[in-house]
């Protein structure tokens, strides 16, 4: 998986190209923990991930929690099987998608 990262002053964008899986999801977890401080915008661009797996998941929730406490989070632009991923485990209730 690839991650690109867009500061703009107090909002980041993650653009999140391949696969958040078990293997992936700690290096999306550390960037998070290290540069989420100050911001109050995070806005994950799914557009270009094909697969999302409970690892995945979890850090979206630990992400989500985080951004609860100093802004807000959005994901946008998630593909149908990404989105039945999210329907299923009812975290389509607890994130804010686009």
């Amino acid at each position: 998986m690839t991650i690109e990262k867009i500061l703009d002053g107090k909002k980041m964008t993650l653009l999140l190209e391949g696969r958040l899986d078990t293997t992936t999801a700690p290096q999306l977890e550390a960037d998070l923990k290290t540069d989420l401080n100050g911001v109050e915008e995070l806005l994950m661009d799914f557009e270009k991930l094909e697969y999302l797996s409970s690892a995945g998941l979890r850090v979206l929730l630990s992400a989500q929690k985080t951004m609860n406490k100093q802004g807000k989070m959005v994901i946008c632009h998630v593909n149908e099987t990404i989105r039945d991923v999210f329907e299923v485990t009812g975290f389509s209730e607890i994130l804010t998608i686009e």
